[in-house]
């Protein structure tokens, strides 16, 4: 039985007892009273009981709950560790890339640059050897047209 209902019973008997005359005391039946305490001494142990588990039940789910946020902080800030890390591998990546480009960059204009100095160099042997054979054309066709006239042998 709950405590407060039993009392209520105590209230109700103490209110409802008959006054001993020219006096503010009551004559109550003392067996009803003895019973409804017996009764209240039977029911709080077993309320404070419930009491105490349903505070134990608060205090594990507040210790659950707290442990759940350390968790998601803990999971939050690994996270946040493995971001960072991955901007930092990023930005190292994109630098590596772009020393990449850079000496391509060099290195193409260097191939270039001797490419070019190769075929001018080529252009110029060319160009001389081509100017050799046209003056030997020209000595050909002026020896064929009889203008040099070829030492005598003797």
């Amino acid at each position: 039985m709950d405590v407060l209902v039993l009392i209520d019973k105590l209230d109700d008997l103490v209110h409802n007892a008959k006054p001993v005359p020219l006096s503010d005391t009551v004559r109550v039946d003392k067996e009803e009273i003895y019973d409804i305490l017996d009764q209240m001494r039977a029911t709080i142990p077993e309320e404070i009981k419930q009491a105490r588990w349903i505070v134990k039940e608060r205090q594990e789910m507040l210790a659950e709950a707290k442990r759940e946020a350390e968790r998601i902080i803990k999971e939050a800030r690994e996270k946040q560790d493995q971001l960072i890390s991955q901007e930092e591998i990023t930005k190292q990546a994109e630098r590596a890339a772009e020393d990449i480009i850079e000496d391509a960059r060099a290195r193409e204009r260097e191939i270039r640059l001797g490419a070019e100095d190769y075929a001018d160099e080529i252009l110029n042997t060319l160009e001389v050897n081509l100017s050799k054979f046209i003056a030997a054309v020209g000595r050909g066709r002026e020896r064929l047209q009889g203008k040099d006239e070829p030492a005598e042998v003797g």
